[in-house]
């Protein structure tokens, strides 16, 4: 099936075929077409440009239609699966934006029930760590999902991809992390494996079997690890569940060597590397991340010139959370440092049930511009082309470019780029086009 929109006010965040990331100074610039046309075909972008002939000469380049088969209205909400007939369909974008729809690379989005009774414990002033000291936190979620049935914990998950498809994000990485065992990883693995199925959006899988140490592990953190690299790892692998592997390398949580004994074990089985470090601590976790190769290391609310250092020059993308940092009260990423470095950023969700509860990419985009002082383009390239990077989408994702998936954001008439992030609460999305 074709697509054209047409009448489309901006055509914003458009790279050339091979650009896969932006960094340092790059991120400051966001192209745009004003009064642009887009085409898609079988779910790709294959042409777009300036409208000089206006919507008659949009009509030309499509084959003729039949009496009524023409479609002007932009309907709300989410337009799936563009290729199930042979018409060509128009979109009248009536002036809007049309951008690459979000990618976020890091959320927690398998996981039962909720924790709004530690909202309470957070309320009173307790911290992360204390909550987890008193057996909350992470192990909380998992004694949740230990007593919910697969079935039961796909339909629960569904409902948070729904709402973040609806909220603009066309790609999302789900961790596991929640299990603690090993019949409980893979049940969240299955899981994410079901929406990778059944959901339009592009969702990757990260096996985070090193999340916490499981309860019946309690004191023996060394055991643990090595249930998570000669039970857990093999069994991931042999069903072919994650593309990715993850560590928590913090502190409370898993050392450095601890980190290099399970990311050593999973290149046995050719897992790509990524890394939460430095949330609560400077913890050598980006080091280490490095070292292994790792695509993104995430977090760095806690940061030095060491691991500006370690990353210059490397592939990996240093990923921030400020939806953790504001939920939290926890100081925010050094996004702005590690840009006038010379590095990219990426910008994610970390949408879980305890430190992050949303996955609004949106509001993520608007708390790069209002706590991390990032320019509305540096924080629009952060959420689009980048955080694809990070979770290794962005050669099909992220951008509007020819041959790339049109996965797009059709939003009402707004004045710019930089009014996404300042009236971030303003329901300016008119349509999400997945595929």
């Amino acid at each position: 099936m074709k697509t054209i929109i047409y009448n489309i006010g901006t055509l914003a965040g458009i790279l050339p075929e091979g650009k896969l990331k932006l960094e340092g100074a790059e991120m400051n610039h966001v192209e745009c077409i004003e009064n642009a046309y887009l085409v898609i075909e079988d779910g790709i972008i294959t042409e777009f440009g300036q409208d000089v002939g206006g919507c008659s000469g949009i009509q030309n380049r499509a084959t003729p239609l039949a009496a009524g088969e023409r479609n002007d209205k932009v309907a709300e909400g989410v337009v799936l699966n563009t290729t199930t007939t042979t018409k060509t369909e128009f979109i009248n974008a009536k002036g809007g934006y049309v951008m690459p729809c979000f990618c976020d690379s890091h959320t927690h989005i398998v996981y039962a029930g909720c924790r709004d009774g530690e909202f309470r414990d957070k309320i009173a002033g307790l911290s992360y760590e204390e909550i987890a000291a008193r057996g909350g936190g992470i192990l909380n979620s998992a004694d949740l999902l230990h007593a919910t049935s697969e079935d039961e914990l796909y339909e629960q998950s569904m409902v948070r991809v729904r709402e973040i498809m609806a909220m603009g994000t066309g790609a999302v990485e789900i961790k596991s992390g929640y299990g603690l065992t090993v019949e409980d990883e893979l049940k969240m693995l299955r899981v994410i494996k079901r929406i990778k199925e059944s959901a339009p959006i592009t969702v990757k899988a990260n096996f985070l079997g090193a999340h916490a140490v499981g309860r019946a592990y309690k004191g023996r953190q060394s055991e643990y690890v090595d249930l998570v690299c000669n039970e857990m790892l093999p069994a991931v692998a042999a069903e072919g569940l994650a593309d990715y592997v993850d560590v928590f390398c913090d502190a409370g949580f898993f050392t450095v060597e601890d980190t290099d004994k399970i990311l050593g074990k999973a290149a046995e089985y050719g897992i790509t590397p990524k890394i939460h470090a430095n949330e609560l601590e400077v913890s050598g976790g980006v080091q280490v991340g490095v070292k292994h190769n790792a695509l993104s290391v995430d977090h760095l609310e806690k940061t030095t010139e060491a691991e500006i250092e370690a990353l210059r020059g490397s592939r990996t993308m240093p990923t921030m959370l400020p939806g953790c940092s504001f939920f939290l009260g926890i100081p925010y990423g050094n996004a702005k440092g590690y840009i006038e470095a010379g590095l990219p950023v990426a910008l994610a969700s970390d949408y879980n049930p305890g430190s992050s509860p949303s996955g609004n990419m949106r509001f993520v985009m608007a708390l790069g511009c209002i706590r991390m002082r990032l320019t509305p383009e540096q924080s629009f390239n952060a959420c689009t082309i980048n955080t694809a990077y990070a979770m290794g989408v962005s050669d099909t994702l992220g951008s509007i470019t020819v041959g790339k998936k049109a996965n797009l954001i059709i939003t009402k008439p707004i004045p710019s780029l930089a009014f996404i992030p300042y009236s971030h609460q303003t329901p300016i999305i008119k349509q999400v086009i997945i595929s």
